[in-house]
């Protein structure tokens, strides 16, 4: 007698139930992770890399169903297939009628490259599993030379840390009166800048990407007394600002920051963990002075990024997601209203940028890979940063042809005495 591989299913996190909901060929909610090697990629290694790190990951093997009033995951018994690179960067992965992975994993030359949508994971989840692919497949296209010699990956989270929604685990629950008391002293809504451009061919995204020396870059900031991340963010917003139109300068630059909440609370989830926090700079009929952004910048980062205020956020969100009234509310009504708040949300947003921080892999590792590189989900432009040993690498995704902005960002780069390559799809 046969019998059928038992279905499992399980639902959404807090943050992923935005992304199937609002994804379309023009803006497909994917983003990529890709690793560099110093040598050409072995198709055949890949796959057996692939199929041992698959079943570490077990979320990965879900596809995306709708339900009654909410998406959820099925398990699938689907292989997933290394290919080579032969689709435009970050082109859609979920598609409605079809029941396929929510990964994708490609090669060219010498780079690995996955690609993810947004609501199976979040840039850290997605880390966690492609450095896991790098490693196995390092190990065994040189056995001989790293068997026995290379510690272990220092990621060892059980399956069930690895399904963990976070979200809810962390949520403590809070008065509904509190509640809408915060939500009527919130912040008024402001329009932001928005940049404008027009769109490549089949929505396709422009990707331009500058590599250089991490410590010299983080010596700059050190000289402004501030962070890596807050001193790129002050260098986008001025790089904004120098082709912003006359007449359009009485609106902010605002900038959205993805947020790990792994810093904050306990977990090792690979589904998606984090929440964004909004900066911005508004010029008025002020003369546009690095150091001043810095300033500013550096006041907003301090008071966005303390336990309490990501605490409350964290909280309004799973707050919303437990109201009795919005649950019963059907799936298609569901992500008409996702829909219109996510427009609203992005006429505030100018750009957004993303630091995933210092990628590490076991020692002995670095003669083979040269670099990692993160290229975000747009649906404006967007700015990525990661670093490996001292390459950092910023990428900039857009889905407009116009590369101003780009290129006004890396020439003040070099200006400051920044050496960097720069490439381009």
């Amino acid at each position: 007698m046969n019998y059928s591989k038992r279905v499992e299913w399980s639902k959404l996190d807090n943050a992923s139930k935005i992304f199937p909901a609002t994804c379309s060929y023009k803006e497909p909610k994917v983003f990529r992770i890709a690793c560099e090697l110093f040598e050409p990629v072995d198709r055949d290694i890949l796959q057996k890399a692939l199929d041992v790190t698959i079943e570490k990951f077990p979320l990965y093997k879900s596809v995306l169903r709708s339900g009654v009033f909410w998406f959820y995951f099925e398990t699938s018994d689907i292989r997933p297939v290394v290919e080579e690179e032969n689709n435009p960067v970050c082109a859609p992965i979920y598609k409605q009628y079809e029941r396929n992975l929510l990964f994708k994993v490609f090669y060219y030359k010498k780079r690995i490259n996955m690609e993810v949508f947004h609501a199976l994971s979040d840039g850290t989840g997605a880390l966690w599993f492609m450095k896991t692919l790098v490693y196995h497949y390092l190990l065994i296209k040189h056995r001989d030379e790293l068997e026995g010699k290379v510690e272990e990956l220092n990621y060892n989270a059980s399956i069930s840390e690895k399904m963990d929604d976070s979200f809810m685990r962390h949520y403590p629950g809070w008065d509904v009166k509190k509640q809408f008391a915060r939500n009527k002293k919130g912040d008024k809504f402001k329009r932001a800048y928005h940049i404008k451009g027009s769109r490549n061919e089949e929505y396709r995204v422009k990707v331009i990407e500058g590599g250089m020396s991490a410590k010299a870059v983080l010596e700059l900031a050190h000289k402004y007394n501030t962070t890596m991340t807050v001193f790129l963010a002050a260098l986008l917003i001025t790089s904004i600002y120098q082709d912003m139109p006359r007449r359009k300068k009485k609106y902010p630059v605002v900038l959205s920051i993805p947020v790990n909440l792994r810093q904050f609370f306990k977990s090792e989830t690979v589904r998606n963990f984090f929440s964004t926090i909004n900066v911005g700079y508004s010029l008025k009929n002020k003369d546009l002075e690095l150091g001043e952004v810095i300033v500013s910048l550096n006041e907003s980062f301090k008071r966005e990024l303390t336990e309490e205020s990501i605490s409350r956020h964290l909280n309004k969100l799973v707050f919303l997601e437990r109201n009795p009234l919005i649950r019963v509310v059907p799936l298609p009504l569901k992500k008409y209203v996702l829909r219109i708040a996510n427009m609203l949300v992005d006429m505030g947003i100018t750009a957004a940028l993303s630091n995933v921080g210092r990628i590490e892999m076991p020692s002995g590792f670095e003669k083979y890979i040269s670099q990692f590189s993160v290229i975000p989900n747009v649906r404006r432009p967007q700015m990525a940063v990661c670093t490996y040993g001292d390459r950092l690498v910023v990428s900039f995704a857009s889905p407009f042809r116009e590369t101003e902005l780009q290129k006004n960002f890396f020439r003040s780069l070099a200006e400051m005495g920044i050496k960097i390559d720069i490439c381009s799809n």
